[in-house]
């Protein structure tokens, strides 16, 4: 279980770096993603193509784009450089479509509205979707020397207001061998909209059948109180004994709040690279789209209940021509993805996320390779 940040540092990593320390790089294993980072000037396959390719969108990629596969491209590539800005996944489609930008990172995949703009935009051709940066949320707490396993009803209890104390039957009877305290849980939520909000919503409406009837950006106000970003959750959940929030595993990580472990309905699973791998080998894809445009099925996805699987993730996308581009950004965007197809790696734990491996990572080769 996790106790504290000492331990959370030692399942993913390390504690956040600086991009500046981030540059560093070891030697290659040889197992193309999740160990040791190859040489960038050894990935094969590249075009060479120099220039600015500019991309825009989520915020929740902006640090594995701006802070390790940016920085990996620029050196894998002479002459070639990364300009994304995080302006919101919403914005990052439009401008897309608009054909302001090379590809747009997304949190959610085109709606049904988008998907023919897109396809224009792409001269005629599909926009396929790449689910390449994958951020956990964690259930962070504020609980000193407690390891806390929390069931999905649990959740759903806790962010209704229906459980108000740590020592409640409910959660005891999934702690066993702890001694909880008699205290107030004080529940921490996100006050403006966010898509942590959208996909924590969705994951507790489908993981619990419908018991959590809440979706959307905005958290319901009835519970707790709100606190504005990533930061401000986690900075509240500092300061108050008991509290409880939903966030991502990086800021988690950073912060040295505890962090529980769920039972999806297998028994209790800890965060770590390996239980949200297991889930992501796990992925269905909605049918009706090509093989290589690979839309998650995030039904499917909340409800998994394998034995060691996490997977309360965001899968977050890079929405990209199919084919269509001119001969210039066409190479740019493929040298792109595949060089960040090479960074599934260390530095890419440290700024909070989870190198694909797998299954997974073989599914992106594979549409990556199939671009025109």
């Amino acid at each position: 279980m996790i106790k504290n940040i000492k331990r959370t540092a030692a399942i993913f990593g390390a504690v956040a770096l600086t991009s500046s320390a981030l540059v560093a790089c070891g030697g290659d294993n040889g197992n193309g993603g999740g160990g040791d980072e190859k040489d960038p000037s050894q990935i094969e396959g590249l075009s060479g193509q120099s220039g600015q390719l500019v991309a825009e969108g989520a915020t929740s990629q902006a640090d594995a784009m701006n802070e390790v596969f940016g920085l990996r491209y620029q050196e894998a590539v002479e002459g070639a450089t990364l300009a994304y800005n995080g302006t919101g996944s919403g914005q990052g489609v439009k401008n897309f479509t608009a054909g302001q930008v090379a590809f747009a990172g997304s949190d959610s995949p085109l709606k049904d509205e988008e998907v023919e703009p897109a396809k224009q935009r792409c001269n005629g051709n599909e926009a396929w979707h790449l689910p390449m940066v994958i951020g956990p949320v964690a259930i962070a707490y504020n609980l000193e020397g407690q390891d806390i396993n929390l069931t999905i009803d649990n959740l759903v209890d806790i962010f209704k207001g229906d459980i108000k104390k740590w020592n409640d039957s409910k959660i005891a009877d999934a702690n066993p061998d702890a001694s909880l305290p008699d205290k107030d849980i004080k529940v921490i939520y996100r006050a403006e909209e966010s898509g942590t909000s959208d996909n924590f919503q969705k994951f507790l409406k489908a993981a619990s059948n419908g018991r959590w009837d809440s979706t959307g950006k905005s958290f319901p106000k009835a519970v707790g109180a709100g606190a504005n970003k990533s930061t401000g959750v986690v900075k509240e959940v500092e300061k108050i004994d008991g509290a409880i929030t939903y966030v991502e595993v990086g800021a988690a990580q950073a912060s040295g709040l505890q962090i529980a472990n769920i039972d999806f309905g297998a028994g209790p699973v800890e965060l770590n690279k390996d239980s949200v791998v297991k889930a992501l080998d796990n992925l269905e894809f909605k049918e009706g789209h090509n093989e290589h445009d690979l839309v998650v099925d995030s039904e499917a996805l909340f409800k998994q209940n394998g034995e060691g699987a996490y997977p309360l993730i965001l899968t977050t996308y890079e929405i990209v021509c199919s084919a269509g581009y001119d001969e210039a950004t066409g190479k740019q965007v493929k040298d792109f993805l595949k060089v960040a197809l090479e960074s599934q790696n260390q530095t890419l734990e440290d700024v909070g996320y989870i190198p694909v491996e797998g299954k997974h990572l073989e599914r992106l080769k594979a549409a990556v390779d199939a671009l025109a």
